[in-house]
């Protein structure tokens, strides 16, 4: 239903939750009743609200963290994740790069509208070959009020968990934007843990065409190389054409516009956040993306 309007149904709820949080403050200061009658109902009321919120969010999309995880569901095998195996992946990436970035520069970027058809198919696709018997929807990426938060924290995009919406940071790149929406979709499907999020999305884009394929190896080769020691990862770069090494600069200078003050305190909450709701690994399950993809590699590699 969402998907009906094109603007974020989330910024409307935040800001009436300012209101309703403005209210309040007003009518402690303006009560002249000294009694705490007043002042217990407030809190109450307070409380009560918060407490329903909270009950939405879990009904809504907060109870997806109780699913069961990928590990157990796909061919899975803790045995492939070796060294020798992320420096095959990681040359598989490099590799994979310098062939498709050529069409980078024959074809146009997609727009976040384009995205939402190219795409659309792929990631039904995928969910089915993850077992989901019900399949979601593609969610119509749009930007928000909370942009310049996105900016300041680094944050590329997030899922609204009450109208079910992406919401896009409007600063990330052309050759970012299929895996950023695709991995947003993945916890449309259900996939709260964010590598699982980040593998559903990864697997979307590689079933899309040459333009997807290379946003899906870009986000994924510096997840590998920070896991390789130095004389492995200057290996890597080495097999790097300019091309792709030159947007994946162009990436990192996106990001240097971050706050560090603002983005550390993201960080920070969001981690409490994923622990407090079964993510022991808190925002480290962000890399845990490797281990799912070299570990299910028969799920992709054919």
């Amino acid at each position: 239903l969402s998907n009906f309007v094109s603007f974020a149904l989330f910024d409307f709820f935040i800001i009436s939750l300012l209101f309703f949080i403005a209210w309040l403050a007003f009518s402690m200061c303006s009560s002249r009743n000294r009694r705490w009658r007043p002042f217990i109902r407030i809190v109450l009321n307070t409380v009560t609200v918060i407490g329903s919120i909270y009950i939405v969010f879990l009904l809504l999309w907060g109870l997806n963290y109780r699913r069961e995880p990928l590990t157990d569901k796909l061919d899975y095998s803790q045995q492939h994740i070796t060294p020798e195996a992320l420096i095959e992946l990681a040359k598989d990436a490099a590799m994979n790069l310098n062939g498709l970035y050529p069409a980078t520069q024959r074809f146009d970027w997609m727009t976040f509208r384009e995205i939402s058809d190219s795409l659309g198919q792929d990631f039904d696709k995928v969910q089915r070959r993850l077992g989901n018997e019900r399949v979601a929807v593609t969610g119509l990426p749009k930007t928000s009020l909370l942009n310049p938060y996105f900016r300041w924290s680094g944050v590329d995009g997030m899922i609204d968990p009450f109208f079910l919406e992406i919401l896009i940071n409007d600063t990330v790149l052309p050759f970012e934007r299929p895996f950023v929406v695709a991995h947003e979709w993945g916890h449309l499907a259900g996939y709260a843990n964010e590598s699982e999020a980040s593998f559903v999305g990864w697997l979307v884009c590689l079933n899309g065409d040459d333009l997807s394929r290379y946003s899906a190896w870009l986000f994924l080769i510096p997840q590998l190389v920070r896991q390789l020691s130095e004389s492995d990862q200057l290996l890597i770069w080495t097999h790097l054409d300019r091309g792709p090494t030159d947007d994946l600069r162009a990436v990192a200078e996106r990001l240097s516009g971050s706050v560090p003050v603002v983005q550390r305190n993201a960080n920070r909450i969001y981690d409490e956040y994923l622990r407090a709701h079964g993510v022991e690994s808190g925002i480290a399950s962000y890399g845990a993306v490797v281990d799912l993809i070299i570990g299910a590699k028969s799920l992709w590699s054919d």
